[in-house]
């Protein structure tokens, strides 16, 4: 479906893919709470989005045709999220760096983010079916 193709809907599959992996770090983390010398990681993906987001682009238009001409330069790429290990820091005897406490807050931010994003993907599934129905 071309209308499912557009950046915005590229972006919110993008932010959901890091919201998934996110969790998943997130639980690998909290199972590991009590391993010795394991190493907490965490999912980088809104700080490269942003990086991306505040370079200086021209403005681009949309083609719903291969056949129609180019406005404006190429659009950036959607950056892809990445898993980063803290070999930094300890924080117990056993050289283990997991704080359940951040882990917990942490996952419960990513719920909400999640859920967010599920709801803004929903929204604009409704636009396309309502402009495509012709009706409010």
């Amino acid at each position: 479906m071309f209308a499912l193709e557009k950046p915005g809907f590229k972006l919110l599959e993008s932010a959901l893919n890091a919201a998934a992996l996110r969790q998943n770090v997130i639980a690998d983390n909290i199972a590991n709470v009590d391993t010795p010398h394991f190493k907490r990681s965490e999912v980088r993906f809104e700080e490269l989005l942003q990086t991306e987001m505040s370079k200086q682009k021209p403005l681009v238009g949309y083609r719903t045709d291969p056949r129609h001409f180019y406005i404006g330069g190429p659009s950036s790429p959607i950056p892809v999220p990445g898993i980063v290990t803290d070999n930094n820091s300890v924080m117990n005897n056993n050289l283990n760096n997991v704080d359940i406490d951040y882990e917990m807050a942490s996952l419960a931010a990513n719920q909400l983010r999640y859920n967010v994003l599920v709801h803004e993907l929903n929204n604009e599934i409704r636009r396309v079916r309502t402009a495509i129905d012709g009706r409010r």
